[in-house]
């Protein structure tokens, strides 16, 4: 079969998804939506097994993906940046945050994927089980690894399976994303067989990291906390208001805001306000300090020029120098 061959033959990734370029070493494919674009650039590493750089740039899309009569995938995600929330079972969802790596067969790997940060980058590799399991066997005699034993380990429950913090993996991973062109063939095959022996042999009691679900009505309420208390920065709000208003509890609102959006609702909103402010500082030179300052909720210039000191490392000054 032919490699390219693998995305018709036995998985369909959605209308939303159309190829943009192919060669004898790779294919793009471009995911498109109202909210922005992504890209997925696929190579073939062995006949059946595949490593996919996912870069995203959009808020959300609808996940067409399914799976052919009688494929059996295994599927290895990483997360290197962003974070990517993703449906599973009725109105439940789950997400994936920086250095956490999600196994799954892809058989719910379908509805709404959503990116609340609006950017993930990550990589993903595809067992297809049947042809992989042959062409390593044959190719070193009998690999030690199966490929349909390792899928049982890691996909016998209804929720993705996610390994948090585990240093040998991401060791793995890490060198994946920064790969010389002139080694990339054959450095792929290395890393997938490393990768392969590693999940084998690891104490799935010591890395499994028990990550909360919410359902979709908790999730749709977060977002809407979340559009109120950036809409307009100017504007300060208490925690205890911002639950009574949208009938939630204080607890279940900072928990399910960190999961999604990863981190505490003070400190995201800070972050958030001088992200703003230095796009101001780029975009527009007539703005003042103290005015942009004042844009995003800052009464005190001085107290604007600490914060975003500590979060982008410069001054407003510097940074404003720095661009032009």
């Amino acid at each position: 079969m032919s490699w390219i061959n693998f995305f018709k033959d036995k998985i369909f990734c959605g209308t939303n998804v159309r190829k943009i370029l192919q060669t004898d070493e790779c294919m793009v494919m471009q995911i498109y939506d109202e909210s922005g674009e992504g890209t997925m650039t696929v190579h073939k590493i062995f006949e059946g097994i595949y490593l996919i750089y996912n870069d995203m740039h959009l808020k959300k899309y609808m996940c067409d993906f399914q799976l052919k009569e009688n494929a059996t995938i295994l599927c290895i995600d990483h997360c290197r940046e962003g974070r990517m929330e993703a449906e599973f079972g009725k109105r439940t969802f789950c997400y994936l945050q920086e250095h956490e790596m999600r196994v799954d067969n892809r058989q719910r790997h379908n509805g709404h994927v959503s990116f609340p940060l609006c950017h993930y980058h990550g990589i993903s590799i595809h067992f297809d089980l049947e042809v992989a399991s042959f062409v390593l066997n044959d190719m070193f005699g009998g690999f030690s690894v199966d490929l349909c034993e390792l899928q049982k380990k890691y996909c016998n429950n209804v929720k993705p399976y996610i390994i948090h913090n585990e240093v040998g993996l991401e060791h793995i991973f890490s060198e994946l994303y920064f790969v010389p062109n002139q080694i990339k063939s054959e450095y792929y095959k290395v890393k997938a067989l490393e990768l392969l022996l590693y999940l084998d042999a690891l104490q799935i009691t010591n890395s499994k990291r028990e990550r909360p679900y919410f359902y979709k009505g908790q999730v749709e309420k977060i977002k809407a906390i979340h559009d109120f208390i950036t809409e307009d920065l100017q504007k300060h709000y208490i925690m205890e208001d911002i639950a009574e208003r949208f009938q939630i509890s204080l607890t279940s609102m900072k928990n399910c805001f960190k999961e999604i959006y990863g981190d505490s609702m003070c400190s995201y909103l800070r972050r958030y306000r001088i992200n703003v402010a230095a796009t101001m500082l780029r975009q527009d030179s007539q703005k003042g300090i103290a005015e942009i300052a004042g844009l995003v909720g800052y009464e005190s210039p001085g107290k604007f020029a600490a914060a975003f000191r500590k979060i982008m490392g410069q001054t407003p000054i510097e940074y404003r120098k720095s661009i032009f």
